[in-house]
């Protein structure tokens, strides 16, 4: 599963403040009703945009194309739906750092690729204040070093060793796990006796 590690994202990010920011208002529950979720990213923090009347960070140009969004603490409470890490993949954020992400937001972003990595309230808080001054500096986040590097410094980040050996290894992906064991598979369902004489 080499070719689906996940070591490293980098790029530009963008910062969204605020605690406790839940998975209704990432993707209002109006929007569970889509068959896929390729519409999903359109539809990210739309309450809270037009709330905001253009003044929200995913309607900013200078946040444009960024790759990394930073947010504060409990980052994806609330429901177990898939549909918000779903959505902000397909605005375009590649990984994300915190003061801490509810579990399941945080494993289901694991299940795409996206890690989650955090930092302690100090180093997000230079953090944050550095990208607002100077959106256009390139932000890194290292599974492997476990680390967060911007014109901040380089700051330790933390990421449960479990989802790192996953990102690392490539066996986020249960697809292509499934896939790549096709003819175990099929050698397994040949060899028990409910199944033969079912196809029979």
């Amino acid at each position: 599963m080499a070719e689906r590690r996940i070591d490293s994202v980098s790029g530009g990010a963008c910062v969204i403040r605020g605690d406790d920011i839940d998975t209704d208002r990432i993707i209002p529950a109006r929007y569970m009703k889509e068959v896929t979720f390729d519409s999903m990213g359109e539809h990210a923090f739309e309450d809270d945009r037009a709330a905001a009347k253009g003044d929200h960070p995913l309607d900013a140009e200078r946040y444009q194309d960024a790759a990394i969004l930073i947010v504060g603490q409990n980052f994806g409470c609330g429901s177990s739906r898939e549909h918000a890490p779903q959505a902000l993949l397909r605005v375009g954020f590649r990984a994300f750092v915190g003061g801490s992400f509810a579990e399941i937001f945080a494993g289901n972003c694991t299940a795409l690729g996206l890690p989650c990595v955090t930092l302690a309230k100090r180093d997000l808080d230079a953090l944050m204040d550095s990208v607002e001054l100077d959106p256009t500096q390139e932000v890194g986040v290292d599974v492997e070093a476990r680390t967060v590097t911007s014109r901040a410094g380089v700051m330790t980040a933390g990421v449960p060793e479990g989802t790192r050996t996953q990102l690392l290894d490539g066996t986020w992906d249960a697809t292509a796990q499934l896939l790549s064991a096709g003819s175990a598979i099929e050698d397994t369902a040949a060899a028990l006796p409910y199944l033969r004489d079912f196809a029979e």
